[in-house]
């Protein structure tokens, strides 16, 4: 089979191409893309690049890792039907070509193991399923306290925030300096220079900036823990002093894994977390080129959907 897919040839360099795929095993589904994510984070990295070395990259590569489709085809082994409308976090079925993330794609091969059915009811939605079980992995973990402070009003910020609230936490306070991000309802958002507190107990970063450390240790309690939720493509230091006055902890969290999906499907799908206004922008897939640079260069864009 062959179909076509969003090639970023070379950092900068990315278009629409005639892409072939491997056949599907007989665990496999084969699943046409509705709807797919663009990360403005390690997507931004490798169209940039900035990534440092990663296992399973190279170019050309099939980017996106947030895929909303319609099963056409599934093997013996496979437990789902065709007109199922699934999850899938992209998908290495390509040949000559790299799908280290491979969702931008109009036809996948994946192993049925790794999608999850939704209700056809969340739509293109569902393209958002990886960012929000990220954000419920992060909160997961064992020991992990809810956030009280969150850094950055993107898209994992805000899902950090709604599922701080759905889990029964405190509503957090959120730190973001794009006017254009401001704005929000059950929470507090704040500018860091209007906030005073320098007693939080647990902060969970999702900026992705690494030179941020400093200043978040100076905002913690004795004792208190840093989680670093986003993707860091520089190296990372702080100051040991202040950190050594604080008993800073810092945790990384890291992506999501299959428990997360699957809890969080809950989650959406039971009404507790909600995926409402995080997408903003939606694109013709033809037209990738100028959505990928609206998606990394626009404030206003917070999810673009091709």
């Amino acid at each position: 089979m062959r179909t076509t897919a969003v090639l970023l040839a070379e950092p900068h360099t990315l278009g629409i191409a005639s892409v072939a795929l491997k056949p599907p095993a007989a665990g496999d589904i084969v699943i046409d893309v509705m709807a797919s994510g663009v990360s403005t984070g390690t997507e931004k990295l490798f169209y940039t690049g900035a990534m440092p070395p990663f296992p399973g990259s190279g170019f050309p590569l099939v980017p996106g890792y947030e895929a909303w489709g319609e099963v056409v085809e599934a093997g013996p082994e496979a437990d789902f039907a065709v007109g199922d409308m699934v999850f899938v976090p992209g998908a290495n079925c390509y040949d000559g070509a790299f799908g280290l993330f491979g969702g931008a794609s109009k036809r996948l091969v994946s192993g049925a193991h790794r999608a999850v059915k939704l209700d056809p009811a969340v739509g293109d939605a569902g393209a958002l399923l990886a960012l929000a079980a990220t954000a419920r992995h992060a909160l997961a973990a064992s020991n992990a306290a809810f956030p009280e402070l969150i850094v950055g009003h993107g898209v994992l910020g805000r899902l950090l925030a709604r599922l701080t609230i759905a889990l029964g936490g405190p509503a957090p306070t959120v730190w973001e300096i794009e006017a254009a991000r401001s704005e929000a309802s059950a929470y507090q958002v704040l500018r860091p220079e209007d906030d005073p507190r320098r007693d939080y107990r647990s902060i969970y970063d999702a900026s992705g900036q690494a030179s941020l450390l400093n200043a978040l240790i100076g905002r913690l309690e004795k004792g208190g823990e840093i989680t670093l939720a986003g993707f860091y493509a520089e190296p990372l230091s702080f100051a040991f002093p202040p950190a050594f006055m604080k008993e800073a902890r810092l945790r990384i969290a890291a992506e999501w894994a299959a428990e997360d999906l699957h809890v969080t499907r809950a989650l959406v799908e039971s009404g507790a977390l909600t995926l409402d206004d995080l997408i903003t922008h939606r694109t013709p897939a033809a037209d990738a080129p100028q959505a990928y640079e609206t998606a990394f260069g626009d404030p206003s864009c917070l999810k673009m959907i091709l």
